[in-house]
């Protein structure tokens, strides 16, 4: 396979036999495991080691990525102050978008009503189904969420894969590392050189995308069926139709007004949205993003300090879950809100989505937390959407993920650490799409033209 030179125009990297593009892959293979797990449930339902093997694999990376990223990226900064500004300006973007969702989803529980009409008796509810769930909700809490940001040891965050822990010790070890001066350049060119085979294995690991993307999609079809949604069908659509609107009116002006578009920067992150698509995960295109967003322009400071951090406190997609799902179940159980009942569930839900991150099934779980400390809401209710959960939380993933993209752009941009020229080359496809070639890593900090 050619490798990249100086004679090669840009994107000629790219242009690979249409059987070779990665996005294709995964397309098929969501394509195929759909169709196995309708036609053969029990076989599709019994290929979900599949989807599992492939996450864990990325999430094996993970930690790695986040450390060998940021690191680099603060050790090569002029003014440590600037990872603090960074921060508060990621932050600041994350609250105002976290809220504008919880908003946006409780809007539209208002306007279609999804769950009015059914009138379930919660007495009339098995609340067993969810009890592992509800469990799970009563661990989470903000002070032991912010306790458990700080790991037990230095190595610790990479052995349990905790990505906030991750980001934690790579913000301290970089600021560590930029104080010491010239005395600490040995270990940042080491570890910038070490970044060079740790992406050649995240591409090495992409190319088992498709096997991962089948066996989930499989299992969610085999054990779930698509006859589930039809009883739910409003919810469901509502959903999916009010995720789809906030990413292209609401993020696509934002794009739009920070001169790109929402649409050119999706057609950009295909391969790694199908991916997500497909594994209902998106950790599974974590480093990925990583890589992509610091491909277009994104400095990677930036990239290392929004990314991770915007895993767990950037969450679009599952804070519009969360309020239109709660609505849903007091509309379908016909508990009467006020508006001041509303406004706490919301507030409560902008806290416990912060608790939930790393947790497994964290929207659903994040629900029954929200819940369970407004208890005018019956827990026993989410009994009603548990079987369409899954179908769910493809669109969850897909819309955190895309948010995340976003975020990265915006903060880089607001604190002058986008490359506009490099970004629009990323976005008109006239860069190599790396995602397609793992033969060819990148180099950190070189220029891809």
């Amino acid at each position: 396979m050619p490798q990249p030179n100086a004679s090669m125009p840009a994107g000629a990297i790219g242009r690979l036999p249409w059987y070779r593009h990665l996005y294709l892959q995964v397309l098929a293979a969501i394509a195929l495991g759909a169709l196995l797990g309708h036609f053969q449930p029990a076989l599709g339902e019994s290929l979900k080691p599949l989807g599992d093997a492939f996450i864990k694999l990325v999430k094996m990376v993970i930690a790695p990525v986040v450390f060998l990223t940021i690191v680099t990226g603060i050790a090569g900064m002029n003014e440590l102050r600037a990872v603090g500004r960074v921060f508060v300006k990621a932050m600041a973007y994350f609250l105002c978008f976290s809220t504008l969702a919880l908003v946006v989803g409780l809007l539209v529980a208002h306007v279609v009503q999804p769950g009015a009409g059914l009138n379930v008796d919660p007495a009339t509810l098995d609340a067993a189904a969810i009890t592992g769930y509800v469990e799970k909700s009563h661990e989470l809490s903000l002070t032991g969420f912010l306790l458990d940001i700080i790991p037990t040891t230095l190595v610790s965050a990479f052995v349990d894969g905790n990505i906030l822990q991750a980001l934690f010790v790579a913000i301290l070890f970089g600021i560590a590392l930029a104080m010491v001066g010239e005395r600490g350049k040995p270990v940042q060119q080491f570890l910038e050189a070490l970044t060079v085979p740790v992406f050649q294995l995240v591409h090495l690991l992409m190319r088992a995308a498709p096997i991962g993307a089948f066996g989930a999609i499989a299992y969610t079809i085999g054990k779930h069926g698509l006859h589930v949604l039809g009883n739910l069908a409003l919810l469901v659509g509502s959903f999916y139709l009010t995720s789809l609107l906030f990413v292209l009116v609401i993020l696509g002006t934002v794009c739009r007004l920070c001169g790109f578009s929402i649409f050119k920067l999706i057609r950009y992150m295909k391969a790694e949205l199908l991916l997500v698509l497909g594994t209902s995960s998106s950790e599974s295109a974590l480093p990925s993003l990583m890589e992509k967003m610091e491909e277009a322009g994104c400095k990677k400071s930036v990239v290392g300090l929004v990314v991770p951090t915007g895993y767990s406190f950037n969450l679009d997609g599952t804070n519009i879950y969360m309020t239109l799902a709660a609505l849903f179940i007091a509309q379908a159980t016909n508990t009467e809100l006020s508006w001041g009942q509303q406004l706490t569930l919301l507030l409560v839900a902008m806290l416990s989505s912060k608790g939930a991150a790393g947790v497994t099934g964290a929207g659903f779980v994040t629900l029954a937390a929200t819940l369970s400390v407004v208890p005018d809401v019956p827990v026993a209710g989410m009994v009603l959407i548990l079987g369409v959960d899954r179908f769910m939380s493809e669109c969850r993933s897909l819309t955190n993920f895309i948010g995340n993209a976003v975020a990265t752009v915006v903060v880089a941009r607001w604190d002058g650490a986008l490359d506009r020229m490099q970004l629009q080359r990323a976005l008109d496809g006239r860069l190599p799409d790396l995602a397609t070639d793992p033969a060819s890593p990148r180099v950190p900090g070189a220029d891809p033209r």
